[in-house]
């Protein structure tokens, strides 16, 4: 088993709803109508993304999470074999 963890952004629009995405994940973006749904999207869709870098043999990539208070999306995912 492993786990990674990822810094998350959010960031509410204009028009209410919340962006939510992964800057080491290219790609990996959601949004939900309040910042809870969000930012459920955005586990959902980090897991996924993960899982498919693995069972693709891809590198994931390692993130230095310097402060404490950083919103982050944590991955954890059972060995996968290729």
């Amino acid at each position: 088993m492993a786990t990674y963890v990822f810094k998350a952004t959010l960031q509410e629009e204009d028009d209410g709803r919340w962006s939510a995405w992964v800057d080491a994940l290219p790609g990996c973006a959601v949004w939900g109508c309040s910042r809870e749904q969000a930012l459920e999207a955005l586990q959902d869709g980090a897991d996924i993304y993960v899982e498919d870098m693995l069972e693709c043999g891809e590198d994931i990539p390692v993130e230095e999470i310097g402060d404490l208070n950083t919103l982050t999306v944590e991955v954890t995912v059972a060995a996968i074999s290729v």
